[in-house]
């Protein structure tokens, strides 16, 4: 996970997307403290922080040669002051990855709208911050502008090649990829199925129809007033690319407060408690077959007990039915369903449902389509001893490398089975009722729906 700091001009002028007209002197922040930022981020689990080096208005948070608009032209440090430099510094000391967003969109540079000159720009800039502070490990850019704004050609795979050559280990995100691509939605909500494989051809960076972003007090909501590109949300099972889908959510602007420190604390406490214990840890596993025999250990079901994507069970080639049997020795309580492929595989899974026996039948919990990396999949408290994990259909034979069954006791779901249930807070256990009120009422990692904090997305 990843912790977004959008810092800037727009951070004092109590606004979204800033002018470009902005007086360099209205950024001052006197008690900035990288230091902090990325302790809290990596307390809460976050292993990588992103900074907006440069947004919209142009106002950049290093002394870049290309333009006085930025902080050397502020009163913060006496013009010497260099928040990138400062927050790569924090990040480097503290082990936790830094990645860095440049807009394309300038509006306070002259030279945007002249094609040649603007690229020109762009990519001395980007030089300069992929130079100048160590290992970048993510770059972000968009092709955000405003209605109405001048006309712009972006040399995209000339600034594609520039930032691979300088940063070979950096992945490059944008609405089309090339590395990983926007899930089309500021909510931190991806698609049911959702697909790595993808056609970049199909998608044209800032022509992804995001939902309406509303701000109102400074505070951000998401309107339902146009549809999400369903592509980039869901990608193409026949796709020729693979450029795995990104999440990003707003909390809220500012510095990181003792609230916000606190509600990360947490955030990052709930998943410790949830994800700790696997129930499944003490159960006996069978399979409908594994490849090479019950006696190979390379491919036996039990390997998917192991942490990490490089043991996993492989059924026998050329199957129709493919299941993984878990006797749990025991009656428990149960409401998670945590499954992973060997991605560097690829992504095969199209289809899958979890079943429970109850009074000797066999009862379908969940449904599921596709899994990737990792997919949680939430649903209403069940009580059994045996398992069944099916995999209805997949584009080739399916692996898995890891199954959980774990216990959510902070909240519950609709009585659906499916995977779009909504989540619901119960705020009357384990964590204190104070704490856990502040969690439910100051989180926006988590998006409230309805006034009983109904939750479109917790894992």
């Amino acid at each position: 996970m990843a912790l977004f700091f959008h810092f800037g001009p727009n951070t004092f002028t109590d606004s979204e997307w800033g002018t470009g007209l902005a007086e360099p002197s209205v950024f001052n922040p006197t008690r900035l403290n990288t230091t902090q930022w990325v302790q809290v981020a990596k307390d809460a689990g976050f292993n990588r922080v992103i900074l907006t080096a440069k947004h919209h208005d142009g106002f950049c948070l290093w002394s870049s040669e290309y333009t006085d608009y930025s902080v050397k032209s502020s009163s913060w440090r006496n013009g010497t002051g260099d928040v990138v430099k400062e927050l790569a510094l924090s990040a480097k000391e503290a082990g936790v990855d830094l990645g860095l967003y440049l807009s394309p969109w300038d509006r306070h540079e002259v030279s945007y709208g002249k094609t040649l000159e603007c690229n020109e720009f762009y990519m001395g800039q980007m030089t300069e911050l992929l130079t100048r502070y160590g290992e970048i490990k993510e770059v972000w850019l968009d092709g955000a502008k405003g209605e109405g704004e001048k006309d712009m050609e972006y040399f995209f795979d000339t600034w594609f090649s520039l930032i691979h050559q300088l940063q070979p280990g950096a992945v490059i995100f944008s609405d089309a990829g090339p590395d990983t691509r926007w899930i089309g939605d500021e909510a931190g909500v991806a698609g049911s199925t959702c697909w790595s494989l993808f056609n970049r051809s199909t998608a044209k960076i800032g022509g992804t129809d995001p939902l309406s972003v509303i701000t109102i007090s400074n505070m951000r909501f998401l309107s339902t007033s146009r549809p999400s590109n369903r592509y980039s949300q869901g990608g193409d099972p026949s796709g020729h690319d693979w450029v795995p889908a990104e999440c990003d959510v707003s909390i809220r602007p500012g510095l990181l407060s003792a609230e916000d420190t606190q509600v990360l604390q947490e955030f990052a406490e709930l998943r410790k408690l949830i994800f700790s214990n696997n129930l499944a840890k003490n159960g006996l596993f069978s399979a409908s077959s594994t490849r090479g025999g019950t006696n190979d250990s390379r491919f036996k079901p039990f390997n998917v007990l192991e942490e990490g994507i490089y043991t996993y069970w492989a059924p026998e080639e050329n199957q129709s039915d493919w299941e993984l049997h878990l006797d749990l020795q025991e009656s428990l309580s149960f409401n998670v369903l945590r499954v992973q492929e060997p991605i560097h595989m690829g992504q095969r899974i199209i289809e899958f449902h979890l079943e429970i026996k109850e009074d000797g039948d066999w009862k379908k919990v969940i449904n599921g389509t596709t899994v990737g990396y990792q997919r949680f999949l939430q649903f209403p408290t069940v009580e059994s001893q045996h398992l069944k994990f099916v995999i209805d259909k997949t584009r080739a034979d399916p692996f898995i490398s890891f199954l959980g069954i774990h216990m959510d006791k902070f909240s519950s779901v609709d009585n659906k089975f499916d995977n779009s249930s909504q989540l619901h807070f119960n705020s009357s256990v384990v964590l204190q009722q104070a704490r856990w009120n502040h969690f439910l009422n100051s989180s926006e990692l988590l998006q409230q729906t309805t006034q009983n904090h109904a939750q479109s997305a917790a894992m």
